[in-house]
């Protein structure tokens, strides 16, 4: 390979406006109609703008829509499995040919945008499709059914990217674009990267998963996601502190770096892993790590759907190449890290332990098990728990 993997589409989009045209676009959105984002609408927005979503330069269409809900392919040709969509209430749709304010949820405006198209949001194709379930307690598909029944597309001219650079999910330093890591892993001459994606601390399986995954790539984007996530996921501040002490105390600085995402969580799975990688190659990532139950909640997947579903797309043209982990834990017989390929499956041997068991240790102000977790991420989540502000409220 010859540089950095070409973004999807083969050119990397950026709707982010001048401040020059900021100024005009701020002006004349005061005599336009509004339209209040969703915390997922923000975020698509953001991931439009700053090429995360390329080669989208809008919300969908409805072509697109349902060339991705029933094909998972844009009418282009490219892989794409989840539908970015800006939808609303019938009687808050604009006429189309109108522009239109995009508020996002704490009233900064965020872009303008063009309507070209009007379209009747299909909740019964998009939720079977992309969530494999029509359970209303699958929190993505409640998602869903509570949004507009109205969907409008065009293309996006956006006057910021943080829409509340104070907050603690802000992470300005962080925050790299596609073409800010880009030119970091050129700087760096990386030209195979991998990329973890996490909403969780990352623990001592994570960690080894990551270093294999080193060995075999130039350089590892650390890459969690801060944007919304469900009531009851740890906080994002609280995350990347954890993510800190690790990185410094574990992991090699010339071939780690860490920046956020700031993508809205869907639950989704299978096509959330498809998702998640077509984010990853627009930020410069030729290869990801697909772990146990990627993406996943509750039961509503199998253990490795989220690796299977790679099979059922043309790899070579996508471009990046999943790396697929086993469960992997910390064996007492063997005395380190393994997975079911590298040590035999005794009963009883993997140390492992149950969200419902961290949380009560963490509360109790005892780290778990070493092999479990580091003790630098536990010391920031008990601090945390004892403060209150571990989970999503």
């Amino acid at each position: 390979m010859h540089g950095l993997i070409e973004p999807h589409g083969g050119t990397l989009v950026n709707c982010l406006v001048d401040e020059v045209r900021a100024g005009a676009l701020r002006t004349q959105a005061e005599g336009l109609p509004k339209i209040l984002l969703t915390a997922k609408q923000s975020c698509d927005l953001e991931l439009i703008a700053n090429g995360g979503y390329s080669p989208l330069t809008g919300f969908m269409g409805e072509a697109d829509f349902e060339s991705v809900c029933r094909h998972m392919k844009l009418t282009s040709g490219e892989t794409w499995a989840i539908p970015i969509l800006l939808s609303v209430r019938k009687e808050n749709a604009p006429s189309v040919g109108s522009r239109v304010a995009l508020i996002a949820p704490n009233g900064v405006l965020q872009g303008v945008m063009t309507v070209k198209e009007e379209f009747v949001h299909d909740k019964k194709l998009e939720i079977p499709s992309v969530f494999r379930t029509e359970d209303g307690a699958h929190p993505g598909v409640a998602q869903v059914m509570a949004e507009g029944d109205v969907c409008l597309s065009g293309p996006v001219e956006a006057l910021t990217l943080c829409v509340d650079p104070k907050g603690p999910e802000a992470f300005l330093d962080r925050r790299l674009t596609p073409a800010q890591t880009r030119a970091a892993f050129a700087d760096r001459k990386w030209q195979t990267v991998v990329a973890f994606q996490t909403r969780n601390p990352i623990h001592r399986a994570h960690e080894y998963v990551c270093k294999c995954a080193q060995e075999i790539c130039d350089g590892l984007l650390i890459h969690p996601l801060v944007g919304e996530t469900k009531k009851g996921d740890i906080r994002a501040d609280v995350r990347m502190q954890a993510i800190d002490a690790l990185v410094q105390r574990y992991f090699n600085p010339a071939t780690t770096l860490v920046s956020v995402l700031p993508a809205a969580m869907r639950y989704a799975g299978p096509r959330e892993a498809i998702h998640h990688a077509i984010m990853r190659k627009n930020y410069g990532c030729s290869h990801f790590i697909v772990g146990r139950d990627h993406a996943g909640v509750g039961t509503y997947y199998g253990t490795y759907d989220a690796q299977k579903i790679f099979d059922e797309i043309d790899l070579a043209a996508f471009g990046v190449t999943p790396l697929k982990f086993e469960h992997t834990g910390y064996s007492k017989s063997y005395g380190g890290m393994v997975s079911g390929k590298t040590f035999p499956k005794i009963e009883g041997d993997i140390i492992n332990l149950s969200g419902t068991a961290v949380r009560e240790l963490l509360f109790k102000g005892e780290r778990p098990p070493a092999e479990f977790s580091r003790p630098e991420v536990a010391d920031v989540l008990i601090a945390a728990a004892k403060a209150g502000t571990l989970f999503v409220e």
